[in-house]
């Protein structure tokens, strides 16, 4: 099993530790083939990881003309007429790795990929899933669900939804060998992109997923969005069946509110109520795992630190 979990002393160590592994990573992988498929998140956790990527791949250490990117999610109901529109609004995924990474490189990558939930008309989604409720099930066990669209839907927006949108974007990945690192990070409870604790493991490649109620309300309070009205009430998201495809995962994870779920899925046997702990099973099939923590985030790692070693994970502490 290779499963490694790095310890560093606060975001700026991380950020600086993960993009030497990311580099080192591009750099061996393209002295063997043309090309480099790198898998991307949004959020806090990678911003510091993608400004020293951008400085080394700009400072010549790799060329980023031969990597294409695939981005973990999307959000479905952004504000805006048409789909460019959305998916230049300052809170779509696309803005934020333009901004923070795409922006920042003097040669671009060769293809950049964001799922494609800009192209969702929400107010047509809505009314498609009201008027056909046999066309999909919702899975998950807490308040954030996904949404299953048969693969036999009636609605042709549904099977669109299902065929050129998620299904499609799968697709792509394989068509183009798989990714050969994914930066992934982690939220408060455990989740990977917008697969939500509690929706499971198999059979969910790429999801459609109706976001909690709580989740729409504080993304209005913290001043993302204006109203209820405009804030999205779905998103498009990698599930972490397909996150762990990848050849290599790094997962980043800095400050207290992500202490719980990183020992959890550490200490504990995978379950679909902590979807990173996916990682365990990942890294038992062959799959390369890394977790690169500063050390708030990994304070019940370091307190657990012989039970974990004892599953087979090498803790490294570099801070």
């Amino acid at each position: 099993m290779s499963f490694q979990v790095i310890i560093t002393r606060d975001f700026e160590q991380m950020s600086k530790v993960a993009a030497d592994l990311v580099t080192e990573n591009i750099q061996r992988v393209l002295k063997a083939k043309d090309s480099f498929t790198l898998g991307l998140a949004t959020g806090n956790s990678p911003t510091g990881l993608y400004k020293y990527l951008a400085k080394a791949a700009n400072e010549g250490s790799f060329d980023s003309t031969k990597i294409r990117s695939f981005n973990l999610d999307e959000y479905v109901g952004l504000p805006g007429e048409n789909a460019q529109q959305r998916a230049l609004h300052p809170e779509s995924y696309s803005f934020f790795m333009i901004q923070e990474l795409f922006g920042l490189l003097n040669k671009k990558f060769k293809e950049t990929n964001v799922p494609w939930g800009t192209l969702i008309d929400q107010e047509k989604l809505i009314e498609a899933l009201r008027a056909n409720p046999a066309d999909w099930q919702e899975q998950g066990a807490d308040k954030g669900k996904a949404v299953v669209i048969n693969p036999q839907a009636k609605s042709d927006y549904l099977k669109w939804v299902r065929q050129a949108i998620l299904d499609a974007y799968e697709e792509k990945i394989l068509k183009n060998g798989g990714i050969d690192l994914h930066i992934i990070g982690v939220g408060g409870r455990g989740h990977v992109a917008f697969h939500e604790s509690g929706i499971p493991f198999e059979g969910n490649g790429m999801l459609l997923v109706k976001l909690d109620e709580n989740t729409v309300e504080n993304a209005v309070t913290d001043g993302h969005f204006a109203s209820r009205q405009e804030s999205p009430s779905y998103a498009v998201s990698m599930g972490a069946e397909l996150v762990y495809k990848a050849r290599t995962v790094v997962l980043l994870a800095n400050g207290a509110r992500k202490t719980e779920p990183i020992a959890e899925s550490l200490l504990n046997d995978p379950t679909p109520l902590v979807p990173i702990s996916y990682g365990k099973m990942y890294a038992k099939q062959g799959g390369q795992m890394i977790y690169v923590l500063d050390r708030a985030a990994a304070e019940k790692v370091l307190q657990n630190a012989e039970a974990i070693r004892q599953q087979g994970i090498e803790i490294k502490d570099i801070g």
